[in-house]
């Protein structure tokens, strides 16, 4: 018994001997880990992590998407036909009023040719279709008036009053038929009725000097004339001429009163005559302006529309060759 002690003992003592340096024995055995001691080593001090959207089962992310393609060949839509026409239709309005800034021009210098001549008797007869010819000429006719077909025309302004014209036609000595229809020239609305202004009633033979001219047409603003209640909103020279058996002439009766015969003339009802210049509207060089400036900006803006860069999208998609 006592050679197998020894030979245990001598066996033990060479399995110490070839156990790895720097390993340990266990101070305690597995079987003497108390319950309290495997609890404390299950928790550790680090905070539990929280699960993240992408692990819960439903998670939907874009790039479960389909891909879509962006559509780089037709850069633009029918608005940049729009704005390609527009410069192209203001160039050509600006050039239309350049002609008629031409043609506008050359008619002033004429009837104001026309003004400075003297003035020339009216013919018994004239052509209607022949006074554009003739207008703004000076002229003077004699006659009578015929008050009780005289025509109102308005209202109309002057100087901030409103008023009428006085439309009068004129009556030559020996022919009914040579009748022409006289603007006397404009009252104020308190001296519309006849018994208001006796002072502008003349009687007798006058000799009236105007103008010829082509009365002004009527725009879609302004009503239709009514004849049968005497309302005239604008001079209609063949109906007026029609009602009253007279001629389609027009001829508006021109003065140049001081301020004092003015006042006189407003405060008896006298017709104010106009004066004896061009009134033609002229305002051509502003349309140039504003056709032109239009075609200039609409063709800016043009520009930048069609070399505007493309955005980040779809610069990778055309720049994109591996599909």
């Amino acid at each position: 018994m006592a050679a197998g002690r020894v030979s245990g003992c001598v066996l033990r003592s060479l399995q110490l001997e070839t156990r790895p340096i720097g390993t340990r024995f266990p101070t305690r055995p597995p079987h003497s880990l108390t319950k309290t001691s495997l609890q404390r080593q299950r928790f550790s001090n680090t905070p539990r992590r929280s699960i993240q959207p992408a692990e819960q089962p439903g998670f939907h992310s874009i790039l479960d998407n389909p891909p879509e393609l962006v559509r780089t060949g037709r850069k633009h839509g029918p608005g940049l036909i729009i704005l390609a026409i527009i410069p192209v239709t203001a160039f050509i309005l600006g050039t239309w009023q350049v002609k008629r800034l031409e043609w506008k021009t050359d008619l002033i210098a004429k009837c104001e040719d026309r003004l400075v001549r003297p003035p020339l008797p009216l013919p018994p007869r004239v052509d209607p279709d022949a006074i554009a010819e003739f207008d703004f000429r000076r002229v003077y006719v004699t006659g009578k008036f015929r008050h009780d077909q005289e025509m109102l025309v308005g209202p109309r302004m002057r100087d901030g009053e409103q008023g009428y014209m006085v439309v009068t036609p004129l009556e030559r000595e020996g022919d009914k038929g040579a009748t022409v229809l006289v603007n006397r020239g404009w009252v104020s609305k308190k001296h519309a009725s006849q018994r208001s202004r006796p002072m502008g009633l003349p009687t007798g033979e006058v000799t009236v000097e105007g103008l010829l001219r082509e009365p002004w047409k009527k725009n879609m603003f302004t009503p239709d004339n009514r004849p049968d209640k005497g309302e005239f909103y604008f001079p209609d020279v063949k109906q007026m001429a029609a009602l009253t058996g007279s001629q389609a002439v027009w001829v508006e009766q021109t003065m140049d009163p001081d301020y004092f015969q003015f006042l006189e003339y407003q405060e008896r009802g006298i017709p104010i005559g106009r004066p004896a210049e061009v009134n033609l509207r002229n305002n051509h060089a502003q349309y140039i302006f504003t056709w032109y400036g239009l075609a200039v900006a609409t063709s800016i803006m043009f520009y930048m529309v069609v070399r505007k860069p493309p955005s980040d999208i779809t610069r990778k998609v055309r720049h994109n060759t591996k599909w």
